[in-house]
């Protein structure tokens, strides 16, 4: 069976927000909630806002990288997410 990898976006209270790639989308959000993810998202409780499937590895981290630098893309989203919670 072939891996999906997903791209996501996740967010925190003060709307800071961490581009990332994984296979285990799940696990990976309780890492991060869980301070057993990424250095950079320790101490803070994320919100899945954004993901999008890819069914190779290579593809998913040419657009993790993408959406890293495209800050624009990124408010856009951040956004989108806040207008839909209210």
């Amino acid at each position: 069976m072939k891996n999906i990898f997903f791209v996501y976006l996740i967010v925190n209270k003060k709307n800071i927000s961490y581009v990332g790639y994984t296979n285990n989308l799940t696990k990976r959000l309780f890492n991060h909630n869980n301070s057993k993810g990424a250095k950079f998202t320790k101490g803070n409780k994320w919100v899945l806002i954004y993901s999008k499937k890819y069914l190779n590895k290579s593809k998913a981290m040419k657009e993790e990288y993408k959406l890293k630098k495209n800050y624009i893309l990124r408010k856009k989203i951040k956004d989108n997410y806040l207008r839909n919670e209210k």
